[in-house]
């Protein structure tokens, strides 16, 4: 096992992965930059070094810096938490010519899987049922005429990256020109890579993703599912688990298919096999996330495993301790996600001085942050500042308890989402589970009447 870690992150995930640490005995190395000198993550660590200027490129982005850190330290293995570096597959293999442990899967497997045309072929060859489309096609023309074959709508989509970047919706062929090349220019300017392939475009849909939790020893562990079809713009905004929509038969079905593009590919770490399920409960292979999951703590809430530890532990070559029929689940968990913004300005984001900060308790009732009283949110990163999460022994149990924990939970000095998020709990087709990733789109319409 490891002796001390560096967490490559900032943010609650740098707290998350520091506590888990703690409890493991583990010591943490925590890099900063000068924007966030005072942040909670940085007070938490055993040390703490900056790693540069404010803006992400020239401090959490910098590989250079960070890897001096590590080998100066003495850290044996980095800890990329979600985002920043997680799947950076150049990253991951100057931490290998480093002799540094990467707490994620190899920089092959990040390279082969996040090239999502490669991916797809994998898992049709694997038996994974996969969203009909094409391979990546270089010219516009050639495109257009494969669009029309798969008929409208369709989505544009890069073969790179993630975070909603590099996807076009096209629903007539006269707009198929301009958003192709508008996708491959953000791809090439987001991931240095401009390919792009076409998928048909499916809706409504609901999207589904399946947590995985693999060794070394090809053991692999599917702990069930989380909804993520409430959406804004391809962000997620709230997670539940288990998804009121599909059954018991569906679900094996899911697990099953995750198994086999895990085993696919030799995976090994925590990761996610997402899928799209259409109105006639058909589901589709989207991607595989080779990294921890901004939603983890779902699972962890039904399952009573830690993720993180797990991570690491199979990243210093343990094997799993259980087999899937060990895996049992636990009630209903739900995640919301609060950011800071402002929903009412068009989600203007929000930057400033905690003055008064309330943190809601109770039994089965998480709140990962990294924001505490006074501290000062920096204008250069991410909008999230923290994730509420609630377990219930029913689903209607935690909705309820939910909308407690976000009406208890107080933050002045800043906008934020706490009660869109009890708005959209309210909502009839979140209720009954009807809702899809388009959702978001007519709940907005009938908020601004």
């Amino acid at each position: 096992m490891f002796s001390k870690i560096l967490i490559a992150n900032r943010g609650e995930i740098a707290v998350r992965i520091i506590r888990a640490c703690r409890e493991m005995g583990i010591s943490t190395v925590a890099i900063y930059s000068e924007a966030d000198k005072d942040a909670l993550h940085v007070s938490l660590a055993d040390e703490a070094y900056c790693v540069g200027p404010a803006q992400v490129g020239d401090s959490y982005l910098n590989m250079l810096n960070i890897l001096t850190i590590a080998v100066s330290s003495g850290a044996q293995a980095i800890h990329p938490g979600y985002g920043l570096l997680s799947e950076n597959a150049k990253f991951v293999s100057l931490c290998e010519k480093c002799n540094i442990t990467f707490i994620g899967p190899s920089s092959q497997m990040i390279e082969d899987l996040g090239d999502k045309d490669k991916a797809r072929k994998t898992m049709q060859k694997a038996g994974v049922p996969v969203t009909p489309g094409t391979e990546v096609i270089e010219d516009e023309n050639e495109a257009k005429a494969a669009a029309g074959k798969i008929g409208y709508p369709i989505l544009i989509k890069a073969r790179s990256g993630g975070g909603g970047r590099g996807i076009r919706l096209v629903e007539k062929e006269e707009d198929f020109l301009n958003a192709f090349r508008s996708a491959s220019s953000e791809a090439k300017s987001a991931f240095g890579d401009s390919g792009c392939y076409i998928e048909k475009f499916l809706k409504p849909v609901k999207h589904i993703e399946m947590q995985l939790l693999c060794d070394k020893h090809g053991n692999v562990l599917c702990l069930g599912e989380r909804e993520c079809s409430v959406q804004r713009k391809n962000q997620k905004l709230i997670e539940e688990s288990p998804s009121p929509s599909i059954t018991p038969e569906i679900r094996a079905k899911m697990m099953d298919a995750a198994t086999k593009a895990a085993k696919a590919v030799n995976y090994n770490s925590v990761g996610t096999v997402e899928f799209l399920l259409d109105k006639d409960k058909n589901f589709y292979f989207m991607e595989m996330n080779t990294r921890l999951q901004v939603e983890h703590g779902v699972t962890e809430m039904v399952t009573g495993l830690d993720l993180v530890q797990w991570q690491i532990r199979v990243a210093a070559g343990c094997k799993l301790d259980k087999t899937q029929d060990q895996i049992f689940f636990h009630g209903h968990a739900i995640e919301c996600r609060i950011n800071a913004e402002n929903p009412d300005k068009d989600f203007r984001p929000s930057c400033g001085k905690i003055t008064k900060l309330h943190i809601p308790g109770g039994s089965f009732v998480r709140f990962d942050t990294a924001i505490y009283q006074d501290y000062i949110i920096p204008p250069f990163y991410d909008s999230m500042v923290g994730k509420v999460i609630v377990q219930g022994r029913t689903r209607d149990l935690a909705i309820r308890k939910m909308k407690m924990a976000l009406s208890e939970l107080s933050i002045s000095g800043i906008d934020h989402n706490r009660n869109l998020q009890i708005e959209i709990l309210s909502a009839k087709e979140f209720i009954d589970g009807s809702y899809t990733t388009d959702f978001i789109e007519e709940f907005e319409k009938r908020r601004k009447k």
